[in-house]
């Protein structure tokens, strides 16, 4: 029940505050669930409620522990509390859920063995006591990778299973060989004073719960406990919050279950989803006003995520307007794609806004490498946020250094780069005794490699790793001396160098990425090889690629372009969006198709739509090329999930090209989170004189304009076209205007 307010500072601390957002505020005693819908103003509430709570003095400043998720959340969270209630903010546990487990564990934390000044490791630590706790198991790094097993135990460790937990439930060798290191990697990690990260979590858990005392003593320090995007916490995180709210159960917590899209990181969407079965007694506000985007847009969002299965029923509106129609575009391919973003950009530019307003969102980083060169050429200043620029990622800069060194056998640097890459067991002193000897005999550092049997002070067992690596290399040069395709030999180096088989053993998300970024450098090879007349050249093509990779994106009032993952884009916002790359199979990504995780992607597309303020472009592929294959693509279910009339959607044309008469307009939402199963209608072609033979960011010529590119297809044969001379968009009838395929 809220506290009656009588004086004129808590009357202007709720003024501002529409009714569900004041009814959050003024809650009093008891749990809280606000389901804070995408804009409505979340961190506005949970500081509000905090000052509320101090102003009527239903706590102290030091009886509030409000938890986020992020340091840079906690600093905003902590600069907007202190704007409401001063210094007070001082007294407060304002921080992330590791950050207030360090500090009870730095107090009690003797009681499981360790002492306060234990060391905190970070995952680079972490795996390689993993590594070492393998090589006392005699477990075979090439066959499971630190990478692989440690990400195995974080994964048990969220989940509060220990070691002997852990192993009574195992099942395949891998399992079993991640009990043994697990059970091993403990007593390391005991033994030397140390917790990882999953620890700080789990070893709170254990001193709340082994004893009594602390358990109460932080029960009674915290009368008010609110937890910021509770629906991204997992079990460990829960059992915490069980623990420290105690018989009071004054637990506010703010979330959306639709926008739950770190299923891969451990969260357990479960938690927000059962909030009212743990809490009987919880009461639960909805804040659906959303002060970011247009109705359409909100409409959009709401008709996707309808399409869920037990979800917790809100619905976003606005009073900003209906605002334009959401841009449906489909493109002939990638390259097509990024030439129709690049292009639209550019004119919103000139039609005054801002590059700094423009974000496009992808689902995995791979799709950025085609959109980057496009920007490159079309000089449009452009960055890469939550990651790097494609040319820039590690992997990518090594299949260029093993490219490198077989076309070049004086380049030391692509040997010092690939020469332990991936682990070969030729460690950091091997190689510098091998360009010392370089150095001393003045002869090319592969040349010396070449023979390390003369290399002084070179042990046995580096003598056998380099001379491997310098038959594949050898091996490799050989095959490149063939003068093949370039896509071809870039494969054959990826397999026979171990590397695309070290990443498959890593058994992470993070190194699937770094797979399908791979994946790409073959398609910019397969690329390379299909514009090249005469016989293609594996030097020319280092070439080409050095070109783009160094290419200076120049400094511009007007900002940057920004590109990420639409992991990446959670609680940002941007007045203009494009989402591009929706096809199934790619967003929804395949992974997803297989394993069931369809209703995980589709909150990934609410959370996208919902970041756009003004305008939102959604864009798809004909066809695109994957791993060097061109691939015939459907669009996303997604797409057809948004009602028509809130697209300026055009009905999609026959596939011309190839003799493909016939195309998909139809196809299922794929069963809630379930497989994907297109229905087929067959459309015949339409009247040649209806649309244009032209396609959508197609490339063209006109004698008296110069050169442009399509962005527009008009029934009665009228192609639009952007130019580029003076950025005009003129109307042409394709039947009379001299307009040729560039």
């Amino acid at each position: 029940m809220a506290i009656a307010v009588g004086d004129a500072h808590m009357e202007g601390l709720l003024a501002g505050l529409n009714e569900p957002q004041r009814e959050a505020v003024t809650h009093g005693e008891g749990p809280l669930l606000v389901l804070a819908g995408a804009g409505s103003g979340k961190t506005r509430v949970l500081t509000h409620r905090i000052a509320y709570l101090i102003g009527t003095g239903q706590a102290r400043a030091s009886e509030i522990l409000a938890i986020t998720f992020t340091n840079k959340a906690a600093a905003e969270m902590r600069g907007r509390a202190e704007l409401l209630v001063g210094a007070r903010v001082r007294a407060m546990w304002i921080m992330t859920f590791h950050a207030a487990c360090v500090r009870i564990l730095r107090a009690h934390a003797q009681r499981l063995g360790y002492t306060r000044q234990f060391t905190i490791y970070d995952q680079a630590d972490s795996r390689r006591l993993v590594k070492r706790c393998m090589e006392e198991q005699g477990v075979d790094p090439k066959r499971f990778t630190p990478a692989a097993i440690h990400s195995q135990i974080s994964d048990a460790k969220s989940r509060m299973r220990d070691a002997e937990s852990y192993s009574q439930m195992v099942g395949s060798f891998f399992e079993r060989t991640v009990a043994d290191v697990y059970g091993s990697y403990e007593r390391e990690l005991h033994r030397m004073n140390a917790m990882d990260f999953d620890d700080l979590l789990v070893r709170t858990v254990n001193v709340l719960e082994l004893f009594p005392e602390v358990r109460t003593s932080y029960q009674e320090a915290f009368r008010h406990i609110l937890v910021d995007e509770y629906q991204d916490t997992n079990p460990v995180q829960y059992r915490l919050l069980e623990l420290l709210t105690g018989e009071r159960r004054n637990l506010t917590v703010v979330g959306d279950p639709d926008q739950s899209v770190y299923g891969f990181r451990g969260a357990d969407i479960g938690n927000i989803l059962s909030f009212e079965q743990r809490f009987p007694d919880a009461t639960v506000i909805r804040l659906e006003q959303n002060y970011r985007s247009t109705q359409t847009i909100l409409d959009a969002a709401n008709a996707v995520i309808l399409n869920n299965r037990g979800r917790k029923e809100k619905r976003l509106w606005t009073e900003l307007g209906q605002g334009d129609p959401i841009h449906v575009r489909e493109l002939d391919d990638e390259h097509a794609e990024a030439r129709f973003v690049a292009g639209e950009i550019e004119r919103l530019v000139d039609d005054g806004a801002s590059r700094s307003e423009v974000a496009v969102f992808y689902r995995t980083n791979a799709q950025s490498r085609v959109l980057e060169d496009t920007l490159v050429r079309g000089e449009v200043p452009y960055q890469v946020v939550g990651g790097t620029r494609f040319y820039e990622r590690a992997e990518i800069k090594d299949a260029i250094a093993y490219l490198t060194a077989l076309v070049n056998p004086q380049d030391a640097g692509a040997f010092t780069r690939i020469v332990n890459s991936p682990r070969r067991g030729i460690g950091a002193t091997s190689v510098a005794r091998v360009l010392s000897q370089a150095n001393t005999t003045g002869d090319p550092v592969w040349e010396v490699a070449g023979a390390p049997e003369r290399i002084p002070g070179l042990g046995s067992a580096a003598v056998k790793a380099l001379t491997r690596f310098m038959d594949t290399i050898r091996a490799l040069r050989e095959r490149a001396q063939a003068q093949g395709p370039v896509a071809a030999l870039l494969g054959e180096v990826l397999e026979q160098s171990g590397y695309l088989e070290a990443l498959r053993a890593e058994r992470t998300i993070e190194a699937q990425g770094r797979i399908e970024n791979l994946e790409e450098l073959v398609n910019v090879a397969a690329e390379y090889d299909s514009a090249e007349s005469e016989q293609p050249s594996l030097g020319e093509f280092l070439q080409q690629v050095s070109l783009v990779a160094d290419a200076d994106t120049r400094d511009d009032d007007a900002g940057l372009v920004t590109l990420m993952t639409l992991h990446n884009a959670k609680g940002l916002e941007y007045p203009i969006v494009f989402m591009i790359g929706c096809e199934d199979g790619i967003f929804p990504h395949s992974r997803a198709l297989e394993e069931g995780g369809v209703e995980e992607e589709r909150r990934l597309c609410y959370v996208g739509i919902t970041r756009a303020q003004r305008d939102l472009y959604i864009t798809y592929a004909r066809q695109r090329t994957v791993f060097g294959a061109m691939n015939y693509a459907l669009p996303s279910r997604f797409i057809a999930e948004i009602p028509p009339q809130l697209t300026d959607r055009e009905e999609p044309r026959p596939r011309g090209a190839g003799g493909f008469r016939e195309r998909l307009t139809s196809w299922s939402a794929g069963g809630q989170g379930g497989s994907a199963n297109p229905a087929t209608v067959r459309i015949g072609p339409r009247p040649a004189q209806e649309l244009p033979d032209f396609r959508m960011g197609e490339e063209v010529t006109d004698a008296k304009f110069g050169e442009g590119t399509v962005i527009g297809l008009e029934p009665g044969g009228i192609v639009v076209v952007r130019f580029r001379r003076d950025g005009s968009e003129r109307k042409l009838m394709s039947q009379y205007a001299n307009l040729s395929r560039r």
